[in-house]
């Protein structure tokens, strides 16, 4: 099994289209201007990257497929995923959409499979088991699962000798209902990894935007937090203060919480100074003075962050 690096790095917003690029987040990406960003992540060593087939409805991977194949495939940690909205008609829809990421892709295996949401469990998670037996995958998991399912989901793939090694949900500072549904201590004691996307709720917490700088009108994360950014304030000024400690920005900040949570943040990039900016992240230590601080202050805004896509995690 690969070493994990403390960060991966999210395509979501690449390509355009469904459930990604300009429909979510207001901004066009296309190969040109990303190439930069993919070549400074792999200078920074930063070589674990995630997808999914629905993101710009295979444009991301594509994107990513087409910069990979110039490297040694061993280079890279690779994670996409199978979306059940868009299961193919096919015999064995979980291999269809796996066989053709990898087409899109420009590689014979995935490293991390996800079945990207428990529309259900029972139907869905064991397709998971014929790409562990021909090797296509390597590790399989299960994203925005609650705690329950998670079990169920693992329970299915012991019986045929696997397992679920991976998690991969929602969690920020402002939105941690995986921890207090216990599942990040699951994972914890069973040996999971935990993945954490939309720990910088799409630029909410970078310090970038706030009040008197609002989201640029036009984009889902607009409407979602332009409404927010008010009551924000307060926090956004304790990280720039805790930041100001470290040498370290606002972002930086909010992605170190995630990391010194126990972990992986997914830190969507489609600059090459979004990639300068995580890879430096990775090595701030918060104190427990300091997290107790940034939680406080979280919990003092009392916004809900959670997704239209999201189940709740308790």
């Amino acid at each position: 099994m690969k070493t994990l690096p403390a960060i991966a790095l999210g395509t979501w917003s690449w390509g355009a289209g469904m459930a990604g690029g300009d429909q979510v987040f207001g901004n066009h990406t296309d190969a040109g201007s990303l190439k930069s960003v993919f070549d400074a992540a792999y200078d920074a060593g930063l070589t674990m990257w995630d997808t999914a087939t629905v993101y710009g409805m295979g444009a991301s991977e594509d994107i990513l497929g087409g910069f990979i194949k110039d490297y040694p495939r061993e280079n890279f940690i690779i994670s996409t995923k199978f979306t059940p909205q868009i299961a193919p008609a096919t015999e064995a829809p979980v291999m269809t959409m796996a066989e053709e990421s990898c087409r899109r892709l420009h590689t014979d295996y995935i490293d991390i499979y996800w079945i990207h949401n428990p529309a259900d469990v029972e139907r869905w998670t064991p397709g998971l088991i014929a790409l562990l037996k021909s090797g296509i995958v390597k590790r399989v998991g299960v994203s925005n699962h609650n705690l329950a399912q998670i079990k169920r989901a693992d329970e299915i793939l012991r019986a045929e000798g696997f397992r679920v090694s991976a998690v991969q949900n929602h969690f920020s500072l402002l939105y941690r209902s995986s921890e207090k549904a216990g599942i990040l201590e699951y994972c914890k004691e069973n040996n999971i990894d935990f993945f954490s996307y939309m720990t910088l709720e799409q630029g909410a917490l970078t310090g970038k935007y706030g009040t008197a700088n609002p989201m640029p009108e036009g984009s889902q994360r607009a409407m979602t937090y332009n409404p927010i950014l008010p009551k924000l304030d307060d926090l956004i000024a304790g990280m720039k203060k805790i930041g100001d400690a470290h040498n370290a920005s606002v972002s930086q900040i909010a992605i170190a919480y995630a990391i010194n949570k126990g972990t992986y943040p997914i830190i969507g990039v489609t600059k090459p100074r979004h990639v300068e900016e995580a890879a430096a992240a990775a090595g701030i230590k918060l104190t427990p003075e300091e997290i107790s601080t940034l939680e406080s202050l979280a919990e003092a805004t009392v916004v809900d962050t959670k997704g239209a896509w999201e189940n709740h995690m308790a």
